[in-house]
């Protein structure tokens, strides 16, 4: 198990496979960086005025967490820009993502390499997919295609 790891997100609506994402990160590391857009963010989000503020997408958060046993394992912290601190932070040593955003943290990796960090161990988890055999994503929620669980509306 790693120390610190981070994962990442808009989490508006929290959902299935959020769920999914956010037990991994806890699953691979004793201690979560939990990085939660800020509306700076959401500028490019598909529906984005269905996007409920950080605050409340944060209460979301840590009521999950909590309800998982996650009390004091992780940290919750506003990520203004598509890299956040995992391209500064030394002690991060892994970073979860989906399939979607493998890219991502591929980006990550070379930045920290230009920087002369050490490399964030990637795990990627498989997409969940809804009842229609494709992804469940916010944006598919926010558009009224699924609910949280997947189910076609």
């Amino acid at each position: 198990m790693l120390r610190l790891v981070g994962v990442a997100g808009t989490f508006g609506p929290l959902h299935k496979g959020h769920y999914k994402l956010l037990r991994k990160a806890f699953e691979v590391g004793e201690k979560v960086l939990v990085a939660l857009t800020t509306e700076a963010m959401l500028e490019h989000k598909t529906a984005k005025d269905k996007i409920p503020p950080y605050n409340v997408r944060k209460q979301k958060l840590e009521e999950f967490l909590n309800s998982q046993g996650y009390y004091g394992r992780y940290e919750i912290i506003p990520l203004d820009d598509p890299y956040g601190i995992a391209i500064t932070l030394a002690e991060q040593e892994g970073i979860v993502v989906s399939e979607e955003t493998k890219k991502g943290a591929e980006k990550i990796n070379q930045i920290r390499k230009e920087r002369g960090l050490n490399p964030l161990k990637i795990f990627v988890i498989k997409m969940v997919l809804a009842e229609n055999g494709k992804p469940i994503s916010s944006t598919r929620i926010r558009k009224e295609e699924l609910d949280l669980e997947g189910h076609l509306k």
